[in-house]
């Protein structure tokens, strides 16, 4: 793996999961990437992968250049995004990315001579926060395999979505449930190349007594091409103390964060609400994956 991107979830074998999961869970390296830079071009806003990936560098010893917003970059002045990745090339070791546009990743892994991580392009993929989702629930669960899924919310435009398909496709899940109102549901291109067992339903009470793993999504606004399109729907599921409450012993719900009101508050006080640590989970998963890419070992 060193010196390959990461641009999509399914570049990843079940094998390097296993792999990288374990490395995670006991990650005590003393500074592996020391003399390393890394850097952060984040175009479109993040919170937690951007400090997730800045503290994960960090920790393993490597230095970290970039920036959180395309209005503090030469592209707000007209330049190309090629442009802008050839010169970031020429400063890092690997370049961490986020953009707006479908494919702005991929494009940027054709031109740079570094490594490039995909941290969200578009409504297309986020790879490493599936890395991140599969690292909390096997933590949880100690395994992937033979448990039931329920993917909740925007599965049409939701990037975390898709790289968890395919990501989840590599193990055995006993059964994924797609639970969306008809508009939101998963695109047609992400199902055709599925081998797991899913099924498509409309409403979480048909299926949320059967679920191990509830993983919820926001409506996301900004990747909506018509606003009267996202008017229909942005209010059109929440998951509220009903609903956790309805879910075996053990089970957790999940969120890739950040919420709006898709998940009433009250529930962050359940046992079953996993999203914090899910989240906190992030820097030690991100520290194996940088390592790994960039040789540490």
């Amino acid at each position: 793996m060193v010196g390959r991107s990461l641009i999509s979830a399914s570049e990843l074998g079940r094998d390097q999961y296993e792999y990288l999961f374990r490395e995670a869970s006991k990650f005590n390296k003393s500074r592996p990437l020391l003399g390393k830079i890394v850097g952060l071009a984040f175009f479109e806003p993040s919170t937690r992968t951007y400090l997730s990936f800045e503290t994960a560098a960090k920790r393993l010893g490597a230095s970290v250049i970039g920036f959180q917003s395309e209005a503090s970059t030469s592209v707000a002045k007209g330049e190309n995004l090629g442009d802008t990745v050839r010169m970031l090339s020429s400063y890092a070791d690997l370049i961490v990315m986020r953009h707006k546009f479908d494919g702005a990743a991929k494009f940027a892994s054709s031109l740079a001579t570094v490594p490039v991580i995909n941290a969200g392009d578009g409504k297309h993929e986020h790879p490493t926060q599936a890395l991140v989702d599969l690292y909390s629930i096997w933590k949880k669960f100690g395994g992937i395999d033979g448990l039931v899924y329920g993917l909740l919310g925007d599965l049409k435009y939701s990037r975390t979505i898709n790289s968890l398909l395919r990501a989840l496709d590599k193990f055995q899940p006993k059964k994924v449930y797609l639970i969306s109102p008809p508009q939101l549901r998963t695109r047609q291109e992400i199902l055709e190349k599925l081998k797991l067992p899913y099924e498509e339903v409309s409403k979480v009470d048909e299926v949320v007594g059967e679920l191990d793993v509830m993983y919820v999504t926001r409506i996301q606004r900004e990747r909506f091409p018509d606003e009267f399109e996202y008017m229909k729907v942005r209010d059109s599921y929440r998951v509220d103390q009903r609903v956790v409450q309805s879910m075996k012993e053990g089970s957790v719900v999940m969120h890739p964060l950040p919420r709006v009101n898709e998940i009433d508050r009250r529930v962050d006080g359940d046992p079953r609400a996993y999203y914090f640590k899910q989240a906190s989970l992030a820097v030690e998963i991100r520290m194996a994956l940088l390592d790994w890419i960039l040789g540490g070992q």
